[in-house]
This record gives C-alpha cells, structure tokens and sequence, in this order.
C-alpha cells in the first residue's frame, strides 16, 4: 500500500471512531427517548409495545453491532433505557430474558418527566 491509501484508511477509521463514540454520547440528544437494546439471537423476546408509547422517541439497538454493549452496560437483553438527554431509567429483562416492565410502566417514566417540566 502506498502513504495515501494508508492516510486514507485511517482517517476512515477515526471518522468511523469519532462518529461512533459521538453517537453514544449523544444517542438521544435531549429529547425523550425510550431505547430498547437487544441481540439477534433474542429477537423473539423483543418487547413489541414500544411504538404504542406516547410523548417520546422510540430507538431499537442492536448489542451484535458496535460497542453499545459495553458503551451503555446491557448486561441482559432486552434492556430498555429512558433518556432524556442522560439515562432516568433502566428496565431488565429477566433470567428468562423476557421483560417484565409493561408499556404503562415505561410511559410513566415518559410522562413523569414531561409533568416534572412545569
């Protein structure tokens, strides 16, 4: 390889670094965000209620892709995080990987948020 396949394979791999670890940072922005993070192989326990939920933004993470395992600490799948502009709330799967937190359990949190505003 020549200097400037080399500079540009580089500067490719920062880009690709810097965005990532922007992305983390800033998954959400500030507005409400409800964020599901899962893996392929537990796609049969994904928690379907989530674009029922109100007042929010709805994000679906796959943990197989990047470092969002380690990035946001999802030590069990499904695992879905309340942002709002940081992390409010974590909810768990449990042993079985299925999820016990229930669409009125997580819009609480949303609406809880929003009422604490005023």
């Amino acid at each position: 390889m020549n200097f400037g396949t080399v500079l540009t394979y580089l500067l490719l791999m920062l880009f690709i670094f810097i965005g990532g670890a922007a992305l983390g940072q800033n998954m959400c922005n500030s507005d409400i965000c409800v964020v599901q993070f899962n893996a392929s192989w537990n796609e049969s326990n994904s928690v379907d209620y989530l674009d029922k939920l109100t007042d929010c933004n709805i994000m679906n993470v796959n943990i197989d892709e990047g470092t969002y395992q380690s990035d946001y600490k999802i030590v069990v799948v499904p695992t879905i995080i309340v942002f709002n502009g940081e992390e409010v709330e974590r909810f768990q799967a449990n042993i079985m990987m299925q999820m016990e937190a229930t669409r009125k359990d997580i819009q609480s949190v949303v609406d809880e948020i929003i009422y604490s505003d005023f």
